[in-house]
């Protein structure tokens, strides 16, 4: 039986779909697509693949194995050469990139926050009716809130995120008073969830928090049909 080496013509899907495409698979992806690898197949061989990457020639020889086992590239090969052309299964892995770092580059006007639709204590709809809270929100973000929040709650890596948006400026909802009470100040970011206009919202006495609540001028559990748990993603506007 031939070998994989031994094949004149190689287009293997990948053997383990769900495994992550490791950093050193992307940038020999990246590689290959930059030589014109998406559109045509580049000719290649180990040792010129090995100066792309700056390593050994075993290395490369193995990263392009890797490549087409997981049926990120096909390979065709030659008498002195092989030839290379990157699959569609890999050409999502470079745009997943590319968005990755979109995503970066955009952090001075967006942060996307992504975490799970969790149920609160039921204190949203009693803050959100205070005429205090809904003549500012009107005034200054725009729309009359529902009465009511949606309680967004981060986790891992995520939450980071948190802190990098309280570093940011924000819509200053002021503090006031009633005959009864005092009710504090909030942070407001306007924010778009699943295309739809709000507010992502943190109130001024939060120091440690995993939640972010959002408020709309819709109830927006039963216009997107959430229910706890459901992922849900807050891309929130940061510019200055």
């Amino acid at each position: 039986m031939a070998t994989t080496q031994e094949m004149p013509s190689e287009t293997l899907r990948a053997s383990r779909p769900s495994d992550p495409v490791s950093p050193l698979e992307k940038e020999a992806l990246k590689q290959i697509a930059l030589l014109g690898g998406i559109m045509e197949q580049v000719e290649l061989n180990s040792s010129e693949f090995a100066s792309l990457l700056a390593t050994s020639q075993q290395t490369a020889s193995r990263r392009i194995l890797e490549l087409v086992e997981e049926g990120l590239v096909e390979r065709d090969l030659g008498v002195r050469k092989q030839r290379l052309k990157i699959t569609p299964q890999g050409l999502e892995v470079l745009k997943a990139e590319h968005a990755a770092y979109q995503r970066i580059f955009e952090l001075s006007e967006t942060v996307h926050l992504t975490g799970r639709v969790r149920s609160g204590v039921g204190e949203g709809q009693y803050y959100m009716s205070q005429d205090g809270y809904v003549r500012q929100f009107r005034a200054k973000m725009g729309f009359t809130p529902y009465p009511g929040t949606l309680n967004v709650e981060l986790s891992g890596p995520e939450v980071n995120k948190l802190r990098l948006l309280k570093a940011r400026p924000a819509v200053v909802i002021e503090r006031f008073q009633t005959e009864e009470r005092t009710f504090g100040g909030v942070h407001a970011w306007p924010a778009r969830i699943s295309g739809r206009a709000c507010a992502a919202i943190l109130p001024n006495r939060t120091h440690y928090t995993r939640v972010i609540e959002v408020i709309a001028p819709e109830h927006l559990r039963s216009s997107l049909s959430l229910k706890d748990d459901d992922p849900v993603e807050l891309e929130v506007e940061v510019r200055d």
